[in-house]
């Protein structure tokens, strides 16, 4: 029980002041369970083997600008009951996922595509009838799940699926992203409201610190095309060996074989800073594919740049306490602290809630970016990640007269709001350009780039705090002028059509105009593309006949119609649209990929469980490095600003620093918030005593989740005194469900109210059923 204690007395509850007790049907719809994530509690059960994935590793070949990924994921039973295990993990989000395959022992089960819904209910009637089955789901197009069913005791199960992306250099550095961990997204969503597709966002994670409970392996083959001038991977420790000039061998050092707490980054450049430039060709049996990367000119800096105002929207969420706030500071004092005298900016914190510097945007002053630095220093991480109620903010601020309005974002992308936040950008569209900066070792990329793509801007992800400096330059570069615009392609006699994208957008970094499509006839002429650069105009031409074919370009194929269906994808969230969605379905079964309404299911032919049902277990994920257990807290709620402080941090009187009130600088309240946050008691267990067949692991895992509920209860005054502990009887009927509330001690340090609002929250708490189908009771012991 000591863990217990020392766990809840970390959760630190930062309630509203309304100076009026909560009513009891409000404290109820605050007890309604969310989909948030929660921390891994281990079963009493020795039967159930509750960490099944052994390893992952990933094998990745590299040809020019094309990355060819295989994962194997091998999942092994160490306990007595057969199993299915489900894994949430991530991917690139420009992944297009093209096979997947299933191997127990000797045999192996290629995986078919098949449409989301009829992929479900095949796997699960497969996992019924006792056959071992693997499904794999897209979540969110960075986001997979993989279900393996009916693993038996001593089973060794591999899964291996397929994916390509293409590579594209930004100032002549190619990157490639290995994602290794999802992070645990915050969600307002009620789960007794939402579909099964968005369950994966109620997943168990470790404590801040502890490794990974399986192994992870990446190896890297390197084909350049060209000399390799230099490979630099800042995330993990390397080996690397050359295979001549143009080749190179990249693996994972042996010191770093639990590592999967965070992206694998790898950076390359080639000899001269060349970039693979030019056209790509793939001849198909029924259709032939293209692919053109054509390098943009250098930077040109116009003489006289125009005055910008600067909105900097910065996430001071639990989840950013630490290692990513720090580095947020660093990069938010680069940011500001070059503007010139003729910009101006504001800053807009948000976690729970939301406040802003100033009513209006403030001149870049000396003394102005001086008391930004002090609102920023202040800033120590707490709360829930309310993204949608700041970016709507953010765009409702005054605007300043003569400006070019530009909206930088800083945040780890904890959030489960994507479509949402994507649909608000596009319908402000014209507003002001959005730049997302991603700070932390895992972000949410999905997020991050989407949030850069449909505001017209660009994004950056910063892993490490020294990295903070050069982005911030390179974000200072981007905004004074964009590379080419008014970009214009002309085919020529090349027979071309389903081009994407329809229209090329102006490059704002320093990478090649890429575009996609299908050619009929024969390969020939010449395509011609303008734009504008700086004052002078732009012109290149490509023979067609020149164009390079290998059998990589199959991948082509696989790219095009991935890129098809984002583009669609993004549409349907902005006006949903049935005809859409059977686009993006046919195009994922006629090109067999997995997409958002398309999965992969393989399953064994042999009936292998013949008495009883495999038990679910959720595979627990370490926290991203850098990311602490504020990110985890009791169950998150939209309108309790609240965390769990971890053991050392320092005291925080209230979420947002108060602002100085000056002349020029003045704290505005977020309109229809709570008022800001202040200290509550905190409701600790001192002790847990079971009657009946219940796990107590189970037990502890729902009262934690609860506990922030029963803290709040006991906010409405006359407080009752810290340190004395009251004793709570629970009589369980045989579901689980809580059917009555006793309190046995200690009855009178709580009033009337105090004990109705914890009989609310109590008989809110949804405990497994017992084991024996009998009624159970359970006995509680509270203090502050």
């Amino acid at each position: 029980m000591k863990s217990i204690r020392n766990l809840a007395a970390c959760i630190v509850l930062l309630a509203a002041s309304f100076g009026a007790p909560l009513p009891a049907d409000a404290l109820q719809g605050q007890a309604d369970k969310t989909l948030s994530p929660y921390f891994f509690v281990k079963s009493d059960d020795p039967e159930v083997d509750c960490l099944p994935l052994q390893r992952t590793r990933a094998d990745v070949d590299i040809a020019g600008v094309i990355a060819d990924v295989k994962v194997t994921q091998v999942y092994k039973n160490q306990g007595q009951k057969p199993l299915e295990a489900i894994y949430v993990f991530p991917a690139s989000t420009r992944a297009a996922v093209y096979a997947m395959r299933m191997t127990i022992g000797e045999r192996t089960i290629e995986a078919e595509v098949k449409e989301r819904g009829q992929a479900r209910r095949d796997y699960e009637q497969a996992r019924d009838n006792g056959q071992s089955a693997s499904l794999l789901e897209q979540q969110r197009p960075n986001v997979f799940q993989m279900n393996v069913a009916n693993i038996l005791p001593g089973d060794v199960i591999k899964v291996e699926l397929n994916y390509t992306e293409l590579l594209v250099p930004t100032s002549g550095i190619y990157e490639f992203v290995y994602p290794t961990v999802v992070g645990p997204r915050y969600s307002e969503k009620k789960a007794g409201s939402t579909p099964d597709s968005e369950h994966w966002l109620e997943n168990p994670y470790l404590h801040q610190g502890e490794k990974a409970p399986y192994g992870f392996d990446i190896d890297v083959s390197l084909n350049g095309g060209v000399p390799i001038q230099k490979i630099t991977c800042s995330t993990h420790q390397v080996d690397v060996s050359y295979r001549g000039k143009a080749r190179a061998l990249v693996d994972l050092a042996d010191s770093e074989k639990q590592g999967g707490n965070r992206d694998f980054i790898l950076k390359y450049r080639l000899s001269g800073n060349q970039v693979q430039s030019g056209l790509l060709l793939h001849e198909g049996e029924k259709e032939n594919f293209f692919l053109l990367m054509a390098q943009p000119p250098k930077r040109v800096t116009p003489e006289h740049i125009p005055a910008r105002e600067y909105i900097f929207i910065v996430d001071v969420s639990g989840s950013m306490y630490g290692f990513p706030l720090d580095i947020s500071k660093k990069l938010l004092k680069n940011l500001i602290g070059n503007l010139r005298p003729s910009d101006t900016f504001n800053i807009l914190l948000f976690a729970g809630g939301s406040t802003v510097m100033a009513e209006r945007s403030l001149p870049a002053t000396a003394g102005n970016i001086r008391k930004a630095f002090d609102i920023i220093d202040r800033q120590q991480g707490g709360g829930s990640t309310r993204l949608l109620p700041a970016l709507k903010r953010s765009l409702a601020l005054p605007r300043t007269e003569g400006c070019s309005r530009s909206i930088v974002i800083v945040t780890d992308g904890y959030v489960a709001v994507e479509e949402e936040a994507f649909d608000l950008i596009r319908n402000r569209l014209g507003e002001a350009n959005m730049f997302a900066f991603g700070i932390g070792s895992s972000v949410n990329r999905h997020l991050i780039e989407g949030m850069a793509r449909v505001g017209m801007g660009e994004p950056f992800v910063i892993t490490k705090p020294e990295e903070a400096e050069a982005r911030a330059e390179a974000f200072r570069k981007i905004i004074q002028s964009p590379v080419l615009a008014n970009i214009s392609i002309d085919f020529g006699k090349f027979d071309v059509y389903n081009v994407e994208p329809p229209s090329v957008p102006d490059v704002l970094a320093e990478r090649p105009v890429i575009v996609f499509g299908k050619w009929r006839g024969k390969p020939r002429g010449t395509i011609t593309i303008e734009g504008v650069t700086g004052k002078r105009k732009y012109h290149k031409k490509i023979r067609v006949a020149d164009s390079k074919q290998s059998k990589d370009n199959k991948a082509l194929k696989y790219l095009w119609a991935r890129h098809r269906i984002a583009v669609l994808g993004d549409y349907n969230k902005l006006n949903k649209n049935d005809k859409r969605v059977k686009e993006i379905t046919r195009l994922g079964l006629d090109y067999n990929l997995l997409t958002a309404y398309t999965s992969f299911v393989a399953i064994d032919k042999q009936i292998r469980v013949k008495n009883g049902k495999a038990v679910t277990v959720k595979q627990p994920l370490p926290l991203p490095q850098g990311v602490s257990d504020y990110a985890v807290g009791a169950e998150m709620q939209k309108s309790a600003f609240r965390y769990s402080q971890p053991p050392g941090a320092p005291p925080v009187g209230r979420l947002f620093s108060k602002l100085r009130e000056t002349e020029e600088v003045d704290a505005v309240k977020d309109e229809g918030a709570p008022e800001p946050a202040v200290f509550g008691p905190v409701c600790t267990i001192e002790n847990i005593s079971v009657t009946g067949t219940l796990s107590k692991g189970a037990i502890e895992k729902a009262l934690l989740a609860h506990l922030s509920h029963l803290s709040q209860c006991l906010h409405t005054a006359p407080v009752p005194p810290a340190g004395t502990p009251f004793t709570v009887e629970l009589k369980l009927d045989s579901s689980g469900q809580v059917v009555k509330v006793t309190f046995v001690k200690g009855k009178k340090i709580l009033s009337k109210k105090h004990r109705e609002c914890l009989t609310v929250v109590l008989k809110k708490i949804s405990f497994p059923a017992p084991s024996d189908n009998k009624p159970a009771r359970i006995t509680l012991t509270l203090s502050l």
